[in-house]
């Protein structure tokens, strides 16, 4: 099986303060020697992340300390050699923004079914707590295929 070829990755969400960060520092954890950032569709600018969903992440010994929200630019999505995103509608939104990153705009949950991987704002912290074990599951999945050989 051939290797996919990727040094940069982009993980988005919609506002870039619960799963796309959580998702960001897994991959980094696992991935140390990519470039890994993240940004959201509707990106919340200089927010930091979501308090429960840093809260989960620390429980399971990972920071999402010093993280600040951005929004996704098309710059930004030229930039990166995949684009990982949470839900379907998030294809749909990064290729209104930059149609031109179509082609490497993916499910972070791709290898779990291609499961839709829901937003747990404003929900319970167990809401959170199944938002981060699915993030751990498909970057586990994703570091399998990605890792350099």
């Amino acid at each position: 099986m051939a290797k996919l070829m990727f040094n940069s990755i982009l993980v988005i969400c919609t506002g870039n303060i619960c799963r796309s960060p959580t998702g960001e520092r897994l991959l980094r954890k696992i991935i140390p020697d990519m470039k890994i950032d993240s940004a959201g569709t509707y990106g919340l600018a200089g927010h930091p992340a979501d308090v429960t969903a840093a809260e989960v992440a620390a429980a399971h010994g990972l920071s999402l300390d010093n993280h600040l929200a951005r929004k996704l630019t098309p710059a930004m999505a030229r930039e990166y050699d995949l684009l990982m995103v949470m839900e379907p509608e998030h294809i749909e939104q990064v290729t209104a923004i930059a149609p031109e990153a179509r082609g490497k705009t993916m499910l972070f949950g791709q290898w779990l079914g291609k499961k839709e991987i829901p937003d747990p704002y404003r929900k319970s912290p167990e809401a959170f707590e199944h938002i981060y074990r699915l993030l751990e599951q498909s970057s586990q999945e994703w570091a399998k295929r990605l890792r350099k050989s």
